[in-house]
C-alpha cells in the first residue's frame, strides 16, 4: 500500500509536467472560451459521488470538461480588460503557499507571514517612490482596499462613532469620484453604508480625467446644503483608458477641506517602478490611502493587492476587534494583520511577491514594464498611419484605445460606425485568435487593446493588428 505522499508525489510530478506544457503551448488554445452558456454545467454530476473517485478520472475530466471552458488569461493573444499575469516564480511560490496553508491572520499564526508581508511593502514603496511614511498591507483586491479606505475615513469623521452605535447623528456623508473610475466606488459606498445617492461622480475634461474645479464646486456646494464630504478617490489610471486624474489638484482641494484622498491606481500603479512615471506621485504625499495591484501587470498571481495608508492607526482602529479566542502573548507588540482589513483570515500573499521581485529583480521588472508599453507605442504608430482606423484617445502607458472608421464610407453617423465596431469586436473575439474587449466614450464605441502579458511580444501584437485590419475588411463586406 503506498502513502498519501507517494501517491501526491507521482500525481505532483504528472500535473507539473502538464503544467509546464500548458505554458508552452497556451496559443494553441481559443483565447476566449468558445463553449455555450450551461454547457460545461450539464457536463459535471448533479451530486457528490458515492465512492471516491482516482485522481487519474478527475484529472482527465479536468482536461475534457473544464478546459474548453477556460478563458486564457495567460495567452500572449489576451488583450482584454487588464491583464491578470502569472509568471513562474510566482506559479511555483503558490505551490509551497498551497502546501503550507498558512492561516496568517495574526502574528503568532505564522510570524514569516508577517514580517514578509512587511518587508514586502516596504521594498514596493521604497522603489517606487512613495512617501516614506506610509505603511503597506496587502489585500486580496483593489476593490477591498478602496473599501476598507471608504470605511476608514468614515470612522476617522465620525470619531468610531458609526462602528459604534450605526449612523445616528453621522449621516450626509458625501464620497467624490470621477464618471471614469472603476466600479468598485460604487459598490464600497453600498456596502459602506454610505448610499449610492451620496456618490457624486464628477464629470471629465477632454483627457477624461476628473475636473478638479468641477470637484471642488460640487464640494463647496454640497457643504452649503449640509452635506458632509468624507472622501474623494482619484484614479491613477481609470478602466476605461488609463485616465490620470489631477493629482496634486484634487489633494490641496482634500487637503483644505479635510477630506479623506484615496488614489486608485489598481492597474498603472505597477509603473511606479520607472523613474519616467515618477511624476505621477506629485501631490501624493497629501493621500490618505494608495493602492495597487501586483496581479495585474507586475506578474504575480491573483491574488496579491498593495494598499499602504499614511496613518495605520485609523485603519486599525476602524477593524480591529479581540475576542478572547484570538488574544496572544505578543498582541501590542508586532502587527496582527487581520486587524488591518476586512477579512480574518489571511492568505500567505507576500511569499509570491517575494518570489517574483527577487526573480526578476528591479532591473528585470522595469525592462519588461518598459517593453510592453514600447509595443504599446508600435500599435499606436501603426493605428495612426492607417486610413481606416482612428485613435480613440491617446495612448495611456500601455493601453491603446482606438476605433474602425473606414475611409471608404462618407458622412458615417455614429449609430453605423458603433455597430460596425461592435461586430468587429464580436467576431475578433469568437475567432479564438485574440481577445480584445471595448468601453465607450462619448456614446461612441470604442475598442481597447492592453498589451501588458507576461510573455507578449511584437510578433504577437503585429499578428493581433494584421487580424483586427483583414476582419474589418470582411465585415464591410457583409
Amino acid at each position: 500500500m503506498r502513502s498519501e505522499s507517494e501517491k501526491f508525489r507521482e500525481y505532483a510530478h504528472q500535473f507539473v509536467d502538464w503544467m509546464a506544457d500548458y505554458m508552452d503551448n497556451v496559443e494553441q488554445y481559443p483565447v476566449k472560451s468558445q463553449v455555450l452558456p450551461g454547457e460545461i454545467y450539464q457536463q459535471i454530476g448533479q451530486g457528490i459521488p458515492d465512492e471516491g473517485e482516482s485522481i487519474e478520472d478527475i484529472f482527465n475530466d479536468f482536461k475534457k470538461i473544464i478546459l474548453p471552458g477556460v478563458t486564457h488569461w495567460q495567452s500572449p493573444n489576451f488583450f482584454a480588460y487588464f491583464q491578470a499575469n502569472t509568471s513562474s516564480p510566482s506559479i511555483l511560490a503558490e505551490m509551497l503557499m498551497a502546501t503550507l496553508g498558512v492561516q496568517g491572520m495574526k502574528w503568532a499564526t505564522s510570524p514569516a507571514s508577517t514580517e514578509l508581508e512587511e518587508r514586502m511593502m516596504e521594498w514596493l514603496r521604497d522603489a517606487m517612490t512613495l512617501p516614506e511614511n506610509w505603511t503597506g498591507v496587502i489585500q486580496d483586491t483593489a476593490s477591498t482596499a478602496t473599501l476598507a479606505s471608504i470605511i476608514t475615513a468614515r470612522e476617522q469623521k465620525s470619531n468610531y462613532g458609526v462602528n459604534h452605535q450605526g449612523f445616528e447623528g453621522f449621516t450626509n456623508f458625501r464620497v467624490y469620484c470621477s464618471e471614469q473610475t472603476h466600479s468598485s466606488i460604487e459598490k464600497g459606498v453600498k456596502i459602506a453604508g454610505i448610499g449610492k445617492e451620496h456618490l457624486v461622480k464628477v464629470p471629465t475634461d477632454d483627457a477624461l480625467a476628473m475636473d478638479a474645479d468641477v470637484l471642488l464646486k460640487h464640494i463647496e456646494k454640497d457643504i452649503t446644503n449640509g452635506y458632509h464630504p468624507l472622501c474623494v478617490v482619484a484614479a491613477m489610471g481609470t478602466t476605461g483608458t488609463l485616465a490620470m486624474d489631477p493629482l496634486k489638484k484634487i489633494a490641496a482641494i482634500c487637503k483644505q477641506h479635510n477630506i479623506w484622498l484615496h488614489v486608485d491606481a489598481a492597474y498603472a500603479g505597477s509603473a511606479l517602478l520607472l523613474p519616467e512615471y515618477q511624476h505621477l506621485t506629485e501631490g501624493l504625499e497629501e493621500a490618505d490611502s494608495f493602492v495597487f495591484n501586483p496581479h495585474k501587470w507586475l506578474f504575480v498571481n491573483f491574488d496579491c493587492s498593495a494598499y499602504f495608508v499614511k496613518d495605520k492607526e485609523a485603519l486599525i482602529n476602524t477593524f480591529s476587534i479581540l475576542p478572547e479566542y484570538l488574544k496572544t502573548k505578543t498582541d501590542g507588540l508586532v502587527a496582527n494583520h487581520c486587524d488591518w482589513g476586512i477579512p480574518l483570515g489571511r492568505r500567505f500573499r507576500s511569499l509570491k511577491l517575494w518570489f517574483v521581485l527577487r526573480h526578476f529583480g528591479l532591473k528585470g521588472l522595469q525592462e519588461k514594464l518598459r517593453f510592453h508599453i514600447e509595443l504599446a507605442e508600435w500599435l499606436e504608430n501603426e493605428i495612426v498611419k492607417s486610413p481606416d482606423f482612428e485613435l480613440a484617445i491617446l495612448r495611456s502607458m500601455n493601453l491603446v484605445c482606438f476605433y474602425y472608421k473606414p475611409s471608404s464610407i462618407k458622412n458615417m453617423t455614429i449609430e453605423k460606425q458603433n455597430n460596425l465596431n461592435e461586430k468587429l469586436l464580436s467576431r475578433l473575439n469568437s475567432s479564438g485568435d485574440i481577445y480584445l474587449t471595448h468601453t465607450k466614450i462619448k456614446d461612441i464605441f470604442i475598442l481597447r487593446m492592453s498589451i501588458g502579458q507576461t510573455n507578449v511580444g511584437l510578433p504577437h501584437v503585429s499578428k493581433a493588428w494584421d487580424l483586427i485590419q483583414k476582419t474589418a475588411k470582411e465585415i464591410l463586406l457583409l
